[in-house]
């Protein structure tokens, strides 16, 4: 399956949300809608994150013809995401959106649980002190 450019974007302000799932903005579901049209056989797009990158972890997202045995399912409306369950901690409160310009187009996550990013966007850094409970 098509791996999907995504890129780590610290949430905006000094409140942090209420924990929930992931959230997706209609230009990502959009967008996945369009990527899963290439691949006939996909029924959504799995989110994980994987140790590695500049400031330690990054986002992988990825279409798949099936969902993990443990994976967490997002809905929204019709456009599967499904989540990795050891990402899924890192991740709760996240916004998900698509972002198109002159230059780039790509996945991009606000994450209120990340501390920082690394200069070109590809990976994230929790706090030292970060508990994902």
């Amino acid at each position: 399956m098509n791996k999907i450019k995504v890129v780590a974007r610290a949430a905006r302000g000094a409140r942090r949300p209420s924990r929930a799932a992931v959230s997706i903005t209609p230009a990502a579901r959009s967008r996945l809608q369009n990527l899963m049209t290439t691949e006939p056989n996909a029924v959504g797009a799995r989110l994980s994150v994987k140790t590695r990158g500049c400031s330690g972890m990054s986002y992988t997202l990825d279409l798949v013809e099936k969902p993990e045995k443990n994976d967490e399912t997002i809905d929204s409306e019709g456009v599967k995401v499904f989540l990795d369950p050891k990402a899924l901690l890192y991740v709760v409160g996240t916004e998900m959106d698509y972002q198109e310009n002159d230059l780039s187009s790509e996945f991009v996550f606000s994450n209120p649980n990340a501390q920082g990013m690394c200069g070109c966007g590809e990976s994230f850094s929790l706090s030292e002190d970060f508990s994902p409970t």
